[in-house]
């Protein structure tokens, strides 16, 4: 930074060249995901996309289940970071934190239990700082931002010995972008709009193209750095399924065997949930994995689950192009969504939400992030 201070503190650990870029962005993030919801904010972030977002909104006891927080008492942070951190947990596996709130130590000791790299916020309370120093034998990388401080205008990156210029992005995402609903059905819920700029602003700091899918205050489906845009919305949409799915009464209660790890849970989950387990039980894995043999989570049973979503909101950092991106988000329970608009289709578009009864706001505002 030039004639400036850094707005960086290092207080444990090494920070390396994309633990900085996932913190400054997700530190933006959250920062703003506290101001739109006034509620405190969290983010997981990985390769400079968050792989979840959320805001402090208690947790039932299923999120409780499936997010592996224990029964102790939650935090409002420490809520967001549990929603978070726990929406797509694999992709979360290893990642940087951000906070937008003092760091507590309920919120630490939920972090402890956790594989990851760092974690970025505006303070730390002393016992919750002396938890995060005992990660990775004492190299857990813990940064501590000025809360106050604001970069210049202008932006740069350099690129093969070029120095590019544009002006930061200062869009303010608030209800004032939802204001444009094009479809017959007008009615949106002041969750669904919470969820839609959650939606919104997640991608603001997601690499493009990217959709997001959002319920109950967090991001639960995140599609990024995909070249097509239904590309995207199938793959966010794949993800709030799963999230969907690690709801069913099958998942909860399936029995692991004592000591496994909480990765290898994880992904054992993700396998029971997908066609692969079939591959498991042929080649009598299960064993190794679970203390009684589950049963087979059928597609039929799969498809009866996912029928019962709903109430989920997707935003998209530019506009569709096709029907066919509704179609694929009215599968996942999708009945608001915010886009900019644009398109030479729009009519199309907004038809396809029509025959759903989708709620759909024109946002006139792109997100790309690069």
């Amino acid at each position: 930074m030039e004639d400036k201070d850094l707005p960086l503190t290092v207080l444990n650990g090494k920070p390396g060249y994309i633990n900085l870029l996932d913190a400054l962005n997700g530190w933006q993030l959250v920062k703003e995901l506290k101001a739109a919801a006034g509620l405190p904010a969290a983010a997981s972030f990985k390769h400079v996309s968050p792989a979840g977002a959320a805001v402090g909104i208690p947790l039932t006891d299923v999120l409780r289940q499936i997010y592996f927080t224990g029964a102790e008492d939650l935090s409002p942070l420490a809520c967001a970071y549990a929603r978070a951190r726990g929406a797509d947990r694999m992709s979360s596996f290893g990642d940087f934190i951000s906070l937008s709130d003092t760091c507590d130590v309920s919120t630490a000791r939920l972090i402890a239990k956790e594989v990851s790299d760092g974690i970025i916020a505006p303070g730390y309370e002393p016992e919750a700082l002396e938890i995060l120093k005992n990660k990775k034998k004492g190299a857990y990388c813990v940064l501590q931002i000025d809360k106050d401080y604001e970069p210049d205008p202008i932006e740069r990156k350099q690129v093969f010995g070029i120095t590019f210029e544009q002006g930061r992005n200062n869009l303010v995402i608030d209800e004032s972008c939802l204001a444009n609903i094009v479809t017959k059905n007008k009615n949106i819920s002041a969750a669904q709009k919470r969820d839609l700029l959650i939606s919104l602003i997640v991608l603001k700091y997601t690499q493009s193209n990217s959709v997001a899918y959002a319920k109950d205050g967090q991001a639960v489906g995140i599609g990024a750095g995909q070249q097509s845009r239904v590309h995207c919305t199938r793959l966010a949409g794949s993800k709030a399924d799963n999230w969907w799915l690690r709801q069913s009464p099958k998942v909860l209660g399936l029995e692991f065997v004592d000591g496994i790890k909480r990765a290898d849970r994880d992904n054992t989950i993700d396998v029971y949930i997908g066609e692969e387990y079939m591959d498991v039980l042929a080649e009598g894995k299960w064993q190794q994995l679970f203390k009684v043999k589950p049963e087979v989570f059928t597609r039929e049973e799969k498809q009866a689950w996912l029928a019962q979503s709903t109430g989920l909101s997707v935003g998209s950092d530019a506009f569709f192009p096709f029907g066919d991106n509704v179609e694929r988000a009215h599968k996942s329970g999708v009945t608001a969504i915010a886009q900019p608009g644009g398109s030479i289709r729009d009519d199309q578009v907004i038809a396809t939400c029509d025959a759903y009864n989708i709620a759909m706001a024109f946002t006139g505002i792109r997100l790309f992030h690069h």
